[in-house]
């Protein structure tokens, strides 16, 4: 998939004006920024972007999250349980604190 993330009004307005006319190649729309199929006309519809709005147009490729492949069990587990927790407001830090689950600076040190 193609991320198209825009900077400008004008951009953003021509974005819109694009999903509209091409909904079955828009993945989704996240309003400044949308998702296009990774097809040559994805592609197409991106760099048509750029060519007319510039350095307000960035666009990066993007592959889908398969959590089962590429994030640890360990991680998995931790936010299930951190999501299960008794008391809502609990922050990470402290729910992790004590726990077999990774703390929140392990977590931000390692890479996918």
């Amino acid at each position: 998939m193609l991320l198209v993330v825009t900077y400008s009004r004008a951009a953003r307005q021509t974005l819109r004006n694009v999903c509209r006319s091409h909904d079955e190649t828009v993945v989704r729309r996240f309003g400044r920024a949308a998702l296009f199929e990774g097809t040559e006309f994805g592609a197409f519809l991106a760099l048509r972007l750029r060519e007319k709005h510039g350095g307000d147009v960035q666009i990066e490729r993007t592959t889908p999250l398969n959590e089962f492949e590429t994030v640890p069990e360990r991680v998995r587990e931790a936010a299930a349980a951190y999501e299960a927790r008794e008391h809502p407001s609990t922050p990470y830090a402290k729910f992790a604190a004590g726990t077999d689950h990774p703390g929140p600076e392990r977590l931000r040190r390692r890479e996918l």
